[in-house]
């Protein structure tokens, strides 16, 4: 990696955190073309970079979240307890099975687009309060297994996945955002580990790349740690409503990226 490419990932890292972390996404999902696309990270090997990105980058976001006490409570636990063992499967998935970029990219736009529309129209015009209830427990951890196995497979932060479904539901930003960005640190961590040591028995591009995922998570741990500073400035219904513009905006980009 020379100077140009690490200064270009630390940039995208940085810009693409401090956007996403106020409404707990790692921005991996946005990181992901960007690494494919212009950095030229080969396949599987932008997986485990990706994850790699989410440990380093997570940190700087969770401490703001920590200092100002909104990083605790039962939702983080049952994310987690949910998210890891999926990772796992995804990794073990992705190496042998294999799937290709096109399905990930169908898979991504048919979930988050109809999802940030909907949060989007929940936001302007609200359900009735008794239609607004969160998950049930073993709810969320369902969800939050498939959303491992989605992470684990294409190495993006499950925070773009849960964040409008259990926002959509009736769960304040304020308590999804730090939640879910726990939720994917911890995970890449397991991830990040899974892929190196399937690397030592596998051929082939599996490992990260060290340097290109340090340099973007350098970014990405600046960033986070802005965005989850400026959250508490932002007023709930516009944090709504940047969730939906960020979850609508990355299924259109993989919808023209499958018709093109």
């Amino acid at each position: 990696m020379d100077w140009p490419t690490g200064l270009l990932g630390f940039a995208a890292g940085l810009l693409i955190s401090l956007a996403t972390a106020p409404v707990g996404v790692s921005g991996a999902v946005f990181l992901l073309p960007v690494q494919v696309s212009v950095l030229g990270v080969p396949s599987p090997a932008v997986t485990p970079t990706n994850l790699l990105y989410n440990v380093v980058a997570g940190p700087g976001a969770l401490f703001r979240y920590w200092r100002a006490g909104r990083l605790g409570g039962p939702l983080p636990r049952l994310l987690i307890a949910g998210t890891l063992p999926g990772v796992v499967l995804g990794a073990l998935i992705r190496v042998f099975a294999v799937p290709g970029p096109r399905v990930f990219r169908l898979l991504v736009a048919a979930l988050l687009l109809p999802l940030g529309l909907w949060l989007g129209l929940r936001t302007v015009r609200p359900a009735p309060a008794r239609d607004a209830r969160p998950p049930s427990p073993r709810a969320t951890r369902t969800l939050a297994l498939l959303v491992g196995v989605v992470g684990g497979i294409y190495g993006i932060g499950g925070g773009s996945l849960l964040g409008p479904i259990l926002v959509g539901r009736g769960t304040p930003v304020a308590t999804v955002a730090p939640a879910a960005l726990a939720a994917t640190f911890v995970t890449s961590i397991v991830g990040a580990a899974t892929y190196a040591l399937l690397s030592l028995t596998t051929t082939g591009d599996v490992a990260p790349d060290w340097l290109l995922g340090l340099s973007c998570g350098a970014g990405g741990l600046l960033g986070g740690y802005l965005g989850a500073h400026l959250q508490p400035r932002l007023p709930e219904t516009a944090l709504r409503l940047l969730l939906s513009a960020l979850a609508t905006g990355v299924g259109v980009l993989y919808a023209v990226q499958i018709l093109g």
